[in-house]
Order: structure tokens, then sequence, then C-alpha cells
């Protein structure tokens, strides 16, 4: 049986103390552009409740919104297929590149394809494939796979992209200027896409009503990357349904502002069938959705946008990179989705959690990620994959929290160690945690202080 321990990836990723500082940085700065983005918007909250209650109506009807969207989309000239796993999906997408002799094929973001692992498989066949948004084809060449689901390459400093680039690029050594070597990534990426005989994209959003689709790119990729190609092929996961067109509208105010503080996406793609003389298909992917859909515990996360905020803000995917997730979904969502399909793989991400509550507090469509991750555990539990120190440490936590005399006492002593306790025994090199706790800055003066200061009306003095 194959698993995966978080802890111990983590602790690679931990190791490199300023990096991981770094990197915890970067996101939080992420996550407070969209806190600045969402105040700018009174309606936010509703906009967020209108956001849940369209997409928890559309899975309870997912059945009949996905033959709408296939009836609708047919009729517009487009192919629709039905994919029911990764396999499936790549056999798919390869049968339609090598009946029509295609080599080399250009790919806008998907993280469906990197869940479905298309890249390597493609590959594996002969065929070239291009990453073509700048961050998935810096991870590309450096043979990784996305850290993020909208950053795919969060984790790499722009002096690992410079060495990158003049590996692979032939760029001056040393150079760090971002404007210089988005240009020489550009022009690189220009000779793909005129070379390119297919193009693949993901899907945002599709649209039952209409049959169209949506993407959503802050670089045009995906709109050079159909436009020059005869082949356009689409990879959608079965959830990215709304039922109509004027739905549309609540989920672009909110997917930007959620994932990069963005007002909305430089480029907001719809496609409705075919160009003149060229081919659309779109495969819908199931790898495990319906299982979730069937889970009444978990249907609900299947209202995703992936948006990617619970992963900027959760303080365990800050320290510990999204490679220590070993997935193509990362963080709080991640840790939900992927244990649904191989829960003894992916035992451990439910408890790369603090259960603080702050992925739950800025999802765009409101999934309760704290409860659905605390019912994880609960369920790894009962399927008797808890490593037997969590077990022992559960039993010995049962019996205090189940007694308050017990309780007190811990309380008490616990008080008195930690007033003793001399801070080597917290903060050394051997306690990642010491390294990596946050300690609140003493205030400026004291509430006392504060309070004094304070006329009686209210204002200071």
């Amino acid at each position: 049986m194959k698993t995966f321990d978080h802890p111990t990836a983590a602790a690679e990723f931990v190791a490199d103390d300023a990096h991981a500082h770094w990197h915890d940085q970067a996101l939080w700065f992420i996550r407070a552009k969209r806190d600045r983005a969402s105040q700018t918007l009174p309606e936010w909250e509703v906009l967020r409740e209108r956001a849940a209650a369209i997409k928890q109506h559309t899975i309870s009807h997912l059945g009949d919104y996905l033959e709408e969207f296939e009836r609708n989309a047919t009729r517009l000239g487009a192919v629709v297929h039905w994919a029911r796993d990764a396999a499936e999906h790549n056999a798919i997408v390869h049968g339609l590149l090598r009946e029509r002799g295609v080599r080399r094929m250009v790919k806008s973001k998907s993280m469906l394809t990197e869940e479905c692992g298309l890249n390597p498989y493609l590959e594996q066949q002969g065929i070239e494939v291009t990453d073509t948004d700048l961050g998935e084809w810096i991870v590309q060449l450096r043979r990784e796979h996305p850290s993020h689901i909208v950053l795919p390459a969060i984790h790499i400093k722009k002096e690992e992209v410079g060495e990158l680039f003049h590996r692979e690029l032939g760029t001056d050594e040393g150079a760090t200027d971002p404007t210089y070597l988005t240009e020489a990534a550009r022009h690189r990426l220009r000779e793909k896409f005129l070379q390119a005989e297919a193009g693949l994209t993901g899907v945002n959003f599709g649209i039952a009503e209409t049959g169209g689709f949506v993407v959503c790119t802050n670089e045009g990729n995906s709109d050079l990357g159909t436009s020059l190609p005869k082949l356009h092929i689409a990879s959608m996961g079965i959830e990215k349904l709304v039922p109509r067109l004027d739905d549309l509208g609540v989920f672009l105010r909110l997917l930007a502002r959620s994932a990069t503080g963005q007002p909305i996406t430089a480029y907001s793609t719809h496609y409705h069938g075919p160009r003149p003389g060229c081919e659309l298909h779109i495969v819908l992917v199931d790898n495990g959705r319906t299982k979730l859909l069937a889970s009444d515990d978990f249907r609900n996360s299947l209202r995703c946008i992936r948006c990617g905020a619970c992963l900027n803000t959760c303080p365990v995917y800050r320290r510990s990179g999204g490679h220590s997730y070993a997935a193509s979904v990362a963080g709080p969502i991640g840790s939900i989705v992927n244990p649904s399909r191989d829960p003894a793989k992916y035992h451990t991400l439910p408890f790369a959690c603090t259960l603080c509550g702050s992925c739950g507090d800025v999802c765009p469509v409101k999934i309760d990620l704290p409860n659905q991750l605390l019912t994880w555990r609960q369920r790894i539990a009962e399927l008797g994959l808890l490593e037997p120190s969590k077990r022992r440490l559960m039993v010995v936590a049962g019996k205090l929290l189940s007694s308050p005399r017990l309780y007190a006492l811990a309380g008490s002593a616990g008080r008195t160690a930690l007033r003793w306790a001399p801070r080597w025994l917290v903060y050394n090199r051997f306690n990642p945690w010491g390294r990596q706790r946050e300690l609140p800055t003493p205030p400026a003066e004291s509430f006392r202080q504060w309070h004094a200061r304070r006329g009686r009306r209210g204002k200071p003095q």
C-alpha cells in the first residue's frame, strides 16, 4: 500500500528557514490583497451567499445540468467526451492527437490535467507538451509540479528563475530582473505557439444554459493557444458547471478578488463552439467527483472554484509549501479532496491543519472547510489509518479532557512549567516548532494605560 507522510515532506521545506519565512510572507501578501479587494465591495458577503447557493443547487442537480450542457455544446458544434477517471481522460486526449497526427501541443493552465498526470503520459507517447502559463512553464522546465493552484511557481525566487533561464534559454548569467526574464520567456513561448498543432485549456466555468465555457487567465496564453491550432481540447471537471449565463457574473466578481486581489482577471475568454473550419472537443472528467457527491459530509467541497484563497491564508500551507502535499491540489481543500480519492495514501493531510478556521472565513463559496477537515480526522481513525503514536495521544487527551479535576491539574502544572522553564527548551535547533512559532508583539501600552488616556467623551486626551 503506497502511503505519503506530510510531516516528513514538510520537514524538508522547513529545513531552509529563510526560504520558509519568505514563502510565508509572499502568500500572506496575497491574502492581504484579497482582504483589501473584498472590502471595496459592500455586497461582498451577499455575493458569497449567492455563489454558495448557486453551486449547492448545481451539485444537487448535477446530472441534469451535465446533460443540458452536453446538448447545448453539441448544438454549437463541439464534441463532448466523458471520462470516468484520469486514465480515461488521458486516453481520450491522446486518441484525439494521434488520429490527427499531432506531435506538438501547447497547454494553458489546467490543474485538472496535473491531477490526471497528462504531461508525462503524452511525453511517453512522443508528444511534446508545453505549458504556456509562465509559472507552470517555469516548474515544467525544473521538472517539478505546481505548488499552488493559482500561483504555480510561488515557491521559486527570481534568482532561481534567473539561473534556470540562463541554463535553458541562454539569458545573461546572474540576471534577475523580472521584466528581462519575462521577455525572454515570451520570445521562446511565441515559438511554441507558432509550432503547435493543438491547444489544450482548462475550464473555469461551464454554462449549462448555453453550452459554452469560460477560461480565465492573466497572460492571454489561453487565447494564443487556441487561436492558431485547428484543434482545441478543453478538459473540464464535472463540478465546474453553473446553470445560467446570468450566474457567471457572481463568480467572476469573486474569483480574481479571492485569488490574487484583482477586480477581475485580465482575460475572461468565452468559448461557444469551434471556430470555422476547426474542432472543439470538451472532455468532462469525473475522477472521484461523483464519490464526493455521494458523501453527505464532503459533498459541498464540490463548490470549490479553485481560487486558492484557502491556501494563501493557511498557516500550515504557508510554512510547509505545496509540494509537501504530494498532490495537484494542496492546502485545506486538497486535504479534503485527496483523502476522498485515496484515504490510505493521503491519511496525514487532514492533520496538516491547526483548525484555526481561517480557510472557511475566506472561501468565496463558503465551504465549511474546518469542519470537513475535523470529520476527515475522525474518518481516518475509524479506518484504522491513524498512527499508533497519535492513537495513544488521543486516548490520553480523551481521559484528560473528560475529567474536570485532571484538566485543572494539568492546566496548573502547564502554567508553572512555562513560567519556570528555560527558553532553550523551546527555542533550539532541534525544535522547528519553536523556530516557526509566531509570538505576539508586546503592546506599546497596557489596556489600563490606553483607557486612562481617553477622555470622558471617549476621545484621546
